[in-house]
């Protein structure tokens, strides 16, 4: 597999569902759902996803770049990856979602609305997340990476929604965050139906949202103005140097969450 992105738009399966470079080893699980296991022993493992909401593609084009080299065998995978393209309909429409918000059916959710396409990929998400965290041993770090785009504008171009948490955030967390150049971090204090939100309940993985800029079409983002992000994650992927961190993120508590 050359290009996650365009065989995950392409709607059909691949016509080779794993294999191997040098590096590592990958394997087709579902429609945008891939895993990449090193060859080597690794200390952590790591969920990245993104088009959790169709119309949110900057992200997904930042993924698909860091990703493409992994599978081209030209980059060492430093982790033990999985990585989701969340709504592949929604990406391939164009729209935020086809019937019902995803992001609002983990932990269970999904069944006060059994009847709708997102309600089974849900519980198809659920079910992909429960598979690679079981595989975890003991030693291994768990972290969760969602990206995303702001629904509208913020004050903020970079920021990171950390999900309700009983534990206190590990400090390598928190740092890489503030590497990855996210302008703020903004604590939720009750639990939801997002996807870093049932990795960390049930999973106990570190987990953020990344907010990352305005939702627009495929090829009309900047992309340069995450390059921090970018850049973060190559380092983490790549077992490259952090880059240094510039200005530690402003923090903010939710006082209260307006559903619509």
């Amino acid at each position: 597999m050359q290009d996650f992105l365009q065989q995950t738009l392409s709607g059909r399966p691949p016509a080779q569902r794993q294999g191997s470079n040098a590096h590592l080893h990958w394997q087709w699980h579902d429609e945008g759902i891939l895993s990449l296991t090193p060859h080597t022993p690794t200390q952590q493992a790591l969920v990245l996803s993104a088009g959790i909401h169709g119309n949110e593609t900057a992200p997904v084009e930042i993924l698909n770049l860091l990703l493409t080299p992994l599978l081209q065998g030209e980059k060492p995978l430093a982790v033990r990856l999985l990585v989701i393209l969340g709504n592949p309909a929604a990406l391939r429409s164009g729209k935020r979602y086809q019937h019902y918000d995803i992001n609002r059916l983990f932990g269970g959710r999904w069944q006060q609305v059994a009847d709708v396409p997102e309600a089974q990929r849900a519980l198809q998400l659920e079910q992909a997340l429960e598979n690679f965290w079981c595989e975890c041993l003991d030693h291994e770090i768990r972290w969760h990476l969602d990206l995303h785009t702001a629904i509208r504008g913020s004050w903020h171009t970079r920021f990171g929604v950390m999900p309700l948490n009983s534990q206190p955030w590990p400090a390598d967390f928190l740092h890489w965050l503030a590497a990855a150049e996210l302008e703020a971090l903004v604590f939720h204090r009750a639990p939801g139906g997002t996807f870093t939100h049932f990795s960390c309940e049930h999973y106990a993985a570190a987990s953020c949202t990344l907010e990352l800029g305005k939702a627009l079409p495929f090829g009309e983002n900047v992309l340069t103005q995450f390059s921090g992000v970018q850049r973060a994650l190559a380092a983490l992927l790549y077992g490259e140097a952090l880059p240094p961190v510039r200005e530690t993120p402003r923090h903010y508590r939710v006082a209260q969450q307006i559903t619509r």
